[in-house]
């Protein structure tokens, strides 16, 4: 067939089959029109070929997303910045770009921390940084120091036993950072302050309200892990901020409001620079949070005799906070015991300790620890010398041995359930299956009560039918088959100059090809 490419104004016929592929259509091109890119290594310039309002990818066949002959499709020649480097993030599984100039590789490695918190929304005490050789990086440190140029890869990697919990504040799930968090009460008050930092980050009122109610403070800083509790004084700058600092910062209004409706004293908290929560805002440039903070820092409290200033009624607040925590801690000094660092604690010295922060599951620390429970609690060998009067009672009546018993077959399909949903979650989707089901609304899955229609009488052409396995479809996929579907609704959607029913048919071909290449 003949399709018209079209650049810069000039259009030129190529004669190519249906089942051409995106990728060598581009190779075409440059031979033909002579595409010549930069070299410069700030700017990547690529060629992109563009059909419906829709990018091509590489990989597709022309004949499957609608292309016949006589269509003209547009050539165009774009430009990127491209990344100052890279980091994995090992909690979410994805990585995000640093931008930037080469000015910032002159920066230390707690600049770096500051900018990474930011992207991902994890406080800096929550984890650390390494090289693609598994160098970590300090703080006191430049990145010259590490040799790291542009584009380099690093890793972010969290404390042993956070990733579920991570997760499930990174997704503001409340139920589930409930049920993974740690039995030592020192790690789960610092558990608790990360997941209202993570809240006030990304706007999860309803963890944040949960969190307000179990006694978590919006005026206390993050702070350090209990590990290193020990060197606070030379800890990351950050550690000092607050969670009603972070919301300023990201502009998260309707956490603002939360927080001073619950005590107004966050008003006049201040972070590590000495600035407000309205400076921070200011700062931001945000218009909504600014104007809320200064309705309320410049308001005048009314009481029951007398009326007084904002700024003057937080004074005589804190005053009166400090006196009654003054009071508290000296009636409670001995219940407040647990969340002080004990001698059997254990430290962690940089350059010297193993670091606890290789992002392994809760699942294996928890297999970890009862292999090791399991060695310590092995049963002693008798002593053939000494013998007590229960020992003889015992050996008169011989009890019969208790065998041990085989798992079942419930335990196996478990285990291979198991498996299956790692494997899925391992596999690296083309798309995020987050926008795909922002974008459509699948009706809800039906269940197996629900009565179908019966087809009386069957196609000749049934035959035909690929019969694949809803079970094969999700292993060569990696996706269940509701998320495949959104998955090619979504694609098929890009094709905006195209009517609904032709991108509907773009997708139920590409749902075709991908169980034909399955047989």
């Amino acid at each position: 067939m003949r399709v018209v490419i079209s650049s810069e104004g000039s259009c030129e016929p190529f004669d190519v089959p249906p089942d051409q592929t995106v990728g060598a259509m581009k190779q075409m091109v440059k031979e033909n029109f002579l595409v010549h890119f930069s070299d410069d290594k700030q700017i990547r310039q690529y060629l992109e070929l563009s059909y419906g309002g829709a990018a091509l990818q590489d990989g597709w066949a022309l004949c499957d997303v609608g292309i016949r002959s006589g269509s003209v499709i547009q050539c165009l020649i774009k430009s990127e910045q491209r990344p100052l480097m890279r980091v994995f993030n090992a909690v979410t599984g994805k990585t995000f770009l640093i931008m930037g100039s080469n000015a910032l590789l002159q920066m230390s490695v707690a600049g770096l921390k500051s900018v990474v918190s930011k992207q991902s929304g994890l406080p800096v005490s929550t984890f650390r940084l390494s090289t693609p050789a598994g160098v970590q990086l300090y703080d006191c440190n430049q990145l010259q120091d590490y040799a790291i140029e542009v584009g380099t890869t690093l890793r972010l990697d969290t404390w042993d036993g956070w990733v579920e919990f991570l997760q499930g504040c990174l997704m503001g799930h409340r139920l589930t950072v409930q049920s993974h968090l740690s039995e030592k009460k020192p790690v789960m008050r610092f558990q608790l302050q990360v997941a209202l930092y993570i809240a006030s980050s990304l706007g999860h009122l309803d963890l944040a309200g949960w969190l307000l109610e179990r006694g978590v403070h919006a005026e206390e800083p993050v702070g350090v892990h209990p590990y290193r509790m020990w060197c606070h004084q030379t800890s990351h700058r950050d550690t000092g901020k607050c969670p009603i600092h972070i919301a300023a910062e990201s502009s998260q209004l309707l956490i603002l409001k939360l927080f001073i409706n619950k005590n107004p004293l966050n008003l006049a908290c201040r972070d590590p620079e000495g600035h407000d929560p309205l400076k921070v805002a200011l700062q931001r440039g945000d218009r909504d949070c600014v104007r809320y903070l200064a309705n309320k820092v410049y308001s005048v409290v009314s009481l029951s005799n007398i009326s007084l200033p904002m700024r003057l009624y937080l004074q005589v607040k804190r005053w009166m906070s400090l006196g009654q925590n003054r009071a508290a801690s000296n009636k409670c000094q001995y219940t407040n015991a647990a969340f002080k660092a004990r001698v059997e604690d254990k430290e962690l010295v940089d350059g010297f300790s193993r670091p606890n922060m290789s992002s392994k599951s809760r699942k294996s620390m928890t297999k970890l620890s009862r292999g090791i429970k399991a060695k310590a609690l092995q049963p002693l060998s008798p002593n053939s010398n000494l013998f007590s009067i229960s020992d003889l009672i015992f050996r008169r009546a011989a009890l019969p041995s208790l065998q041990p018993v085989n798992p079942g077959d419930s335990i196996e399909m478990q285990n291979k359930w198991k498996q299956d949903l790692n494997r899925r979650k391992d596999c690296q989707l083309e798309e995020d299956s987050s926008s795909n089901k922002g974008k459509f609304a699948l009706p809800p899955i039906t269940r197996k009560n629900v009565t179908r229609p019966e087809f009386v009488d069957a196609s000749p052409k049934s035959s035909r039918i690929p019969t694949v396995s809803l079970e094969s479809l999700s292993h060569h996929c990696c996706r269940t088959p509701r998320e495949n579907a959104m998955y090619c609704l979504t694609t098929a959607s890009t094709f905006t100059e195209k009517p609904w029913l032709k991108q509907l048919k773009i997708a139920r071909i590409l749902i075709r090809r991908r169980a034909h290449n399955m047989d």
